[in-house]
């Protein structure tokens, strides 16, 4: 049976110290990008697994995150968000145990409490869209980070995609082509991101000095049959628009059927945008559709990070924060005819 590696394999192979590898596996300590990575080279090098038993008897920590969802772990788009905490979390030497409460509040509690009991560090608390949430009672004094999800109860860090910069970017990305003219497939449910779209889009025309026709702002059902009814809508007008926004990219999956029902190109006749880079639909749709990533992996790393720095005591303030979201430029834009 060979001989387990042990840290001080790892700082001989390294040619440091042992606090020096403790720190750059762990992603404490002031270390250099460099060493950093040299460490955890070596040390994957020579398969070193460290002890976690030994390591959380030394540190009180258990090496291990809670991250509670709704329905995140079982929705594919927004599955990237699982991924960003993930490889956050083996960066610094943390295991991410995953529970799905299926929108169930008491299923949730009773995960909370397993997690709890298991005594995990700190919790992940995310939401599958962007939501005001109360966060459980329970949490109370754990260290906890709010993942595309955002309270009234500011003790809480956040992180959430900058909805109004999402839509401001669209219809600017529109805008710059020469679209003047542009209709709104918006989103009737009332919930953040509703909101945040239509001031941006909103905003965004102000902006360059163009008006906003409110009959070319139509609200449907968030999917692609809701989006064909309000494109539909939108393209029965008179002066009809040369380029649509759209509040997702399912919806913008109707607009580009109401399009050819219609008997328009797209983007010859029709430009679209949309909004999530669901790549299923946006790199799929012919032409591709031109859209506005929500950073799902983004959002999770960033969480992974913040909950790391509370639990081993930087000190840190709560912060509310929202991320970019970038243009994916594919070939549903074209300057209008």
């Amino acid at each position: 049976m060979s001989k387990r590696v042990g840290i001080r394999d790892v700082a001989d192979a390294a040619g440091v110290s042992m606090t020096t590898v403790s720190h750059a596996l762990s992603g404490g300590g002031v270390l250099s990008d460099r060493t950093r990575e040299h460490v955890r080279r070596v040390a994957r090098e020579l398969n070193y697994a460290p002890n976690r038993l030994a390591s959380g008897l030394r540190s009180q920590r258990s090496q291990t995150i809670g991250f509670v969802s709704d329905e995140i772990s079982t929705t594919p788009f927004a599955g990237r968000v699982v991924l960003g905490a993930q490889d956050g979390a083996s960066e610094r030497d943390l295991v991410l145990m995953i529970v799905n409460t299926n929108a169930d509040d008491a299923l949730e509690g009773r995960e909370i409490g397993a997690l709890l009991q298991r005594q995990v560090d700190g919790i992940l608390f995310a939401r599958m869209y962007h939501q005001e949430v109360e966060v459980p009672a329970s949490l109370a004094g754990v260290p906890t980070v709010l993942v595309d999800a955002e309270s009234a109860d500011k003790r809480f860090s956040s992180v959430v995609p900058d909805e109004f910069g999402a839509a401001v970017t669209a219809t600017e990305h529109l805008i710059g082509a020469g679209h003047r003219r542009i209709g709104y497939v918006c989103n009737q449910d009332d919930i953040l991101a509703t909101a945040g779209r239509l001031r941006g889009f909103r905003a965004a025309m102000a902006a360059h000095g163009l008006p906003v026709d409110e009959s070319l702002i139509v609200s449907a059902t968030p999917d692609g049959p809701g989006g064909r009814r309000a494109a539909l809508r939108i393209l029965e007008a008179s002066d009809a628009p040369t380029a649509l926004f759209c509040f997702n990219d399912r919806m913008a999956l109707g607009a580009y059927q109401a399009a050819a029902l219609n008997g328009l190109s797209v983007p010859g006749d029709l430009s679209i945008v949309g909004v999530d880079n669901l790549e299923i639909i946006a790199a799929d749709l012919l032409p591709g559709l031109t859209t506005v990533a929500l950073p799902h992996y983004e959002m999770g790393r960033w969480a992974i990070d913040r909950l790391h720095r509370q639990i081993v005591g930087d000190g840190i303030e709560p912060v509310q924060q929202e991320l970019v979201c970038p243009l994916i430029e594919r070939d549903s834009v074209a300057p209008p005819r």
